[in-house]
């Protein structure tokens, strides 16, 4: 092994043997089970930002969790098509020459698209790769593959014929820029500075006016009626009645409805179906006219007076104010803040539209998806995320499933020239179903079908379905989906309904819901805060200039670019080190509890970099002491374990336990904790340092540095399996010079089995001794370091008050205290003896004293010994406060409540210990 661990040296060269081998495919299962993941497909035009990276390290962790414990795994990977998004990068292209969509054509247009995704299509991919992800590239898919967008077809054909698919005239998501309607997933409501306007509608009898209040003046035009609630006595008696439309002239009555907040504004509000969503039910609920009074640029129709067609929303709004204001028709505009959505792609103000779309009626496919996780066949983790489906889905509306852009699923629908839709999977199939020849002109329905559709059947449609075939026979349901909290509606939901529709299965068992990852202060991460981190950047290391460039590109304003430079620049003065793929991997799994939000810290980057340097020295510890030595691993050979080596055994299998259990529940935190502990304090730290003098020992007997040998080749054999999952790359290239002095076969760690605890290696009594002799030790090293003696300094230490246990087990382990803890000699006291003045450390009862005479600072060690005195005072009282609660006494179970006054005993003793000290010091 090289001197020093560079990560960069060993991911591209381990990657590529993993892939080209084939190590990624399922294997045959030596369980007789299966386990499946489907990549939850990540935008083709996009590239991998920290979201995508935690939730993609926690997925590769189960998988390579599940391949090395024997089932047939199967990560299947893919990416989506992402309509708009990629639309808008071809249509930039584009405009870049001059042209737009309209200029080349339709087919021209997916042609160029199709292009694009081949050239620059993978960037993602290839950076899941960096990553370490480990799915099988071989069965890689594509939303708009052949066989998905056969699915897609099918499963559109199939609703449709259901009458579970309709096309409708309804209010929509519209985004004036793309011409689209859009998800509510794709809009992004901030808080912005507006005004209320507040304007008077006259009584059309002439008895007065009504004084509405509106953020949107402009789409007055629209409206059909003013409401009040019907408890408001201020108005209870112009129910019924009509107010002149200002501006218009149109009669439009006063209705009355639970809806309206009395509070707000005046108690009145005007009534506005084809341009508010709240409107537009009370409009329904009140049979109101719809009248639609935009373009699809959001400019004003015909349907306006005549000076206010063509002009833009807020040229009208402008316009119309001033009208208003010329006719004494505004009574009051205040300064209002109101959450404003706009398009997340095209950051256009978002406009509720009346128009013609595609929907699916989902209140029919809901109850089966409701009842899947209600009877357990779908288990939420956290189980808390169960009440955000049940409410989005006991409310579910219909889904529209249409968008006016080009590139997607086209809708398979067909028009004649008097309207009439024909819906089939291919032209061919409607003309034949419905004897229509070749004199009947039909044109294809040109919109597409929402990318959140053909995601929906992600799970079966990329195992092949409609067809049967062997892989979704075998990995259908899959096992889990670990997603984000922010699309339990819009995937995951939809994923359930269509999977139960058309498999009759759930599309998996679980639900890992993860939180969102945030910078180290709690902040989301954005641009416009300099806080956004690139994975690639935290594996590969980025200066700070080339940092800033990467921030401040392309479109953006100069204003913006600024303030984004000088907030990067403040956060990252420094650039950012290469951290190694394995680091950023171990922070993410060390972050991966149960809450909703991730904090990403840089500092934990570095310490769990500092953890495979770690892991690398300890790796050539062992190989500097292993290789060309009998390792005992033949079992031709006697050999001897010593006491360490039985407790880091044992302990070994306690961890197996324990990181294998928070596995399975999704506890990536607790069981990187635990590995790391493992690793770091027992393995590196005791473990080897305890083998030392064993091995470097005249004294050992060949049998006993065979047991050392063997036992230090096999718990890092052992633990390098167990570490695999999580950081695959450090451990693979260290696993290949060990495995063969641990006897392991094999070309890859991957398919290595996972360690599985044995509880008949567990010596207990090997467990508590060892315990012992870290404590002891410890205890020297507290006193060394509180009184500030040199490390390398011999000690004498005096022994007072050992139990039978501590005579025997002094006596079995003077070799490791003496060598560990730099004894000159150690010196056992009756009780009737006298201690010379000392510092002391506590090991149970037992007292190690180290005579301070000439060693220490009077005046130091008592403050020392006061502040241990204090605490020790203050646990007794809390206990004491604790044991003299009856109701403690009376509800605890009676073993804990004897374990509490047994500590309180333990801590009298030592506190008498101290103050006893404390006199002996005061007194030198």
């Amino acid at each position: 092994m090289e001197k020093h661990f560079d990560p960069a040296s060993i991911e591209k060269k381990w990657y590529s043997n993993w892939e080209d081998k084939g190590f990624f495919k399922p294997q045959e299962s030596t369980t007789g089970q299966n386990y499946s993941i489907m990549i939850p497909p990540p935008n083709v035009t996009g590239s991998l930002h920290m979201g995508h990276a935690f939730q993609d390290t926690i997925m590769d962790t189960l998988i390579r969790y599940n391949r090395m414990k024997g089932h047939s795994t199967l990560w299947q990977p893919g990416t989506d098509h992402a309509g708009i998004a990629t639309q808008m990068v071809v249509e930039r292209q584009l405009a870049a020459k001059g042209l737009s969509r309209h200029d080349v054509g339709r087919d021209a247009f997916i042609d160029k698209i199709w292009e694009w995704k081949a050239e620059s299509g993978g960037t993602i991919t290839k950076q899941l790769r960096r990553l370490g992800a480990s799915p099988d590239w071989s069965r890689e898919r594509f939303t708009m593959d052949d066989g998905l967008s056969n699915a897609v077809k099918e499963v559109f054909v199939r609703l449709y014929e259901e009458g579970l698919i309709y096309r409708g005239k309804r209010l929509v998501n519209w985004d004036p820029v793309l011409h689209t309607a859009v998800s509510d997933l794709e809009v992004i409501s901030e808080e912005e500075q507006g005004n209320l306007w507040h304007m008077r509608y006259p009584l059309t009898d002439g008895s007065g006016h009504l004084v509405v209040a509106t953020t949107r003046p402009e789409t007055l035009f629209g409206d059909q009626a003013v409401a009040v609630h019907p408890e408001d006595e201020r108005y209870k008696n112009l129910i019924g009645k009509t107010v002149t439309l200002p501006l218009v002239g149109r009669e439009i009555p006063i209705i009355a409805d639970d809806y309206v907040d009395m509070e707000f504004g005046t108690g009145c509000v005007k009534i506005t179906p084809a341009h508010d969503f709240n409107d537009y039910e009370m409009g329904k609920r009140h049979n109101l006219p719809m009248l639609n009074v935009m373009t699809i640029d959001a400019n004003m129709n015909e349907g306006v007076p005549e000076k206010y067609q063509g002009l833009e929303r807020y040229e009208a709004r402008r316009l119309a104010v001033a009208d208003l204001e010329a006719l004494g028709l505004i009574e009051d505009i205040k300064p209002h803040k109101l959450m404003v959505p706009r398009g997340d792609r095209s950051h256009a103000v978002i406009e509720p539209y009346l128009t013609d779309q595609w929907y699916v009626a989902v209140e029919q496919l809901a109850k089966p998806a409701i009842d899947a996780v209600k009877n357990g066949d779908i288990e939420f983790v956290p189980k808390n995320w169960e009440n955000t489906y049940f409410e989005w889905m006991n409310n579910i509306q219909d889904w529209c499933i249409s968008r006016q852009i080009w590139w997607g699923h086209r809708i398979p629908a067909w028009y004649d020239e008097a309207g009439n839709v024909y819906v089939g999977r291919t032209e061919e199939e409607v003309r034949q179903q419905n004897g229509l020849d070749s004199s009947t002109a039909l044109s294809q329905d040109e919109d597409v079908l929402d990318t959140w559709f053909s995601s929906a059947l992600w799970t079966f449609s990329t195992l092949g379905w409609p067809e049967q075939t062997p892989e979704l026979e075998k990995f259908h349901p899959t096992s889990v989906l670990v997603t984000g909290f922010d699309i339990i509606f819009f995937w995951v939901a939809r994923m359930i309904m269509m999977t139960l529709k058309f498999t009759g299965q759930v599309p998996f068992k679980q639900v890992y819901v993860h939180g969102l990852v945030r910078d180290g202060e709690g902040q989301k991460m954005s641009k416009s805060k300099g806080n956004v981190l690139d994975p690639i950047d935290l594996i590969d290391g980025i200066d700070l200039e080339s940092l800033v460039s990467k921030r401040t590109y392309g479109m953006m304003q100069p204003e913006k670019a600024a303030k984004i430079e000088k907030a990067t620049r403040k956060q990252f003065a420094d650039g950012i080190d290469a951290y190694g793929t394995d680091a950023l991997r171990f922070t993410f799994a060390s972050l991966a509890s149960t809450g909703r939000d991730i904090r990403f810290d840089l500092n934990r980057c570095e310490g769990y970099r500092n953890f495979c340097n770690k892991l690398w020295n300890a790796a050539r510890y062992v190989l500097m002491n292993t290789e060309g030595y009998d390792t005992g691993v033949d079992e031709k050979a006697a050999y001897e374990l010593s006491l360490a080596d039985k407790w880091i055994v044992s302990r070994l299998q306690e961890v197996e336990a324990e990181v294998a259990k928070h596995i399975e529940s999704y506890r990536f935190d607790l069981a990187s904790t635990a590995l790391y502990e493992f690793t770091w304090n027992e393995y590196c730290d005791w473990y080897l340092e305890l083998s030392k003098p064993i091995l470097n020992s005249d004294d050992s007997s060949d049998e006993a540095k065979r047991g050392t040998r063997r036992t230090l080749v096999r718990v890092l054999e052992t633990l390098l399996r167990m570490l695999h999952p999580i950081i695959p790359f450090i451990t693979e290239e260290i696993w290949q010079t060990v495995a063969p002095l641990a006897a392991k076969d094999g070309q890859t760690i991957m398919l290595q089995p996972y360690p599985l605890s044995d509880n008949s290696k567990i010596d207990t009594a090997a467990v508590a001794e060892l315990e012992w002799v870290k404590q002891f030790i410890m205890g020297v090293r507290r006193i060394r370091s509180e009184m500030n003696i040199a490390p390398s300094k011999q000690l004498p230490v005096i022994l007072t008050k050992l139990s039978a246990t501590d005579e025997l087990w002094l006596e079995n382990n003077h070799l490791y205290l003496s060598t560990l803890a730099k004894l000159e000699s150690i010196t056992v006291l009756s009780d009737s003896e006298e201690a010379p003045e000392s510092a002391v450390a506590l090991v149970g009862e037992m007292n190690i004293l180290i005579p301070m005479a000439g060693l220490i600072d009077k005046e130091a060690e008592l403050e020392r010994l006061n502040k241990e005195i204090n605490r020790l005072e203050s646990d007794i009282q809390r206990m004491e406060g604790k044991l003299s609660n009856d109701s403690f006494v009376a509800k605890a179970p009676e073993a804990v409540v004897a374990k509490e006054r047994q500590k309180l005993d333990e801590h009298k003793t030592a506190l008498k210990n101290l103050k006893d000290q404390h006199e002996k010091i005061s007194q030198i």
